[in-house]
């Protein structure tokens, strides 16, 4: 990735500030988003001490003008744009569906789907120009989850709605936007030990023994595992693939 050009979003914790550091450490530039600035400045701080090249942005994936200026930096920084992982997202309210606060659907679909098709507008309208210009051309990868591919008793209407269409979103854009040399993948994390999951594991040894229990593996994903997917993803290896969810989960999807 020497010299190429990397836009993270939800860097400031979990997969994407391991995303970050992996993505730099391999020498792409990074564009790292995230909404805590104190978070933003510990992660360029991380970055920089390991000889790598990072801007921080403060960012809301609910906010259109964020996004447009989030890859407006990348561009105007680093003078184009190669890479993207869209790794922002929340989890929302568990509540069942009869019972569930509109208010909260949409805060969590404007982030966890109307927020990345707004960054994949942006990233595939910077990476056209260069894209045919490259011989594997430009990428991007979307965070999804086993959750975009089957229910669960643990999560919420939104969360698995907003999944389920991120999927759809992007296999519609890599058909869209094979021809322009640009390949649009996601990543679909099983359980991962994350902050999304943090309100569970912190109920004790028996919860946590229970979300591991859910990948067959035995244990839960790692951020940096899911960051060497979305590596892998976007790197001259994965060049045939593109339209594909790559499930991150211990089995749990070969089990279903």
């Amino acid at each position: 990735m020497d010299g190429k050009v990397a836009i993270i979003t939800g860097a400031t914790s979990g997969i994407g500030a391991a995303a970050a550091i992996l993505f730099a450490k391999e020498g792409a530039r990074i564009v790292a988003a995230g909404r805590r600035e104190d978070r933003g400045a510990e992660l360029v701080d991380t970055v920089k001490a390991a000889g790598g090249e990072i801007t921080f942005v403060t960012a809301d994936m609910g906010s259109d003008a964020d996004i447009k200026a989030m890859v407006d930096t990348a561009v105007n920084t680093y003078g184009g744009l190669d890479y993207a992982f869209n790794n922002a997202g929340m989890g929302g309210d568990p509540a069942l569906l009869h019972e569930y606060d509109d208010d909260n659907w949409q805060q969590v679909i404007n982030v966890n789907l109307t927020g990345v098709y707004r960054c994949m507008k942006y990233e595939i309208a910077a990476m056209l120009p260069s894209g045919a210009k490259s011989e594997f051309g430009a990428c991007i990868v979307n965070n999804a989850s086993t959750l975009g591919h089957r229910g669960s008793e643990l999560s919420g209407i939104a969360y698995t709605a907003s999944k389920h269409g991120l999927i759809g979103l992007t296999r519609q854009a890599a058909i869209n936007y094979v021809q322009q040399n640009i390949r649009i993948n996601a990543v679909s994390p099983g359980a991962t030990h994350t902050e999304l999951l943090s309100g569970l594991l912190d109920q004790g040894p028996e919860a946590a023994a229970m979300l591991a229990a859910i990948n067959p593996i035995g244990r839960l994903g790692t951020a940096e595992e899911v960051a060497h997917a979305a590596l892998f993803l976007c790197s001259d290896g994965a060049r045939m693939i593109t339209g594909h969810s790559l499930p991150v989960d211990g089995g749990q999807m070969a089990h279903l």
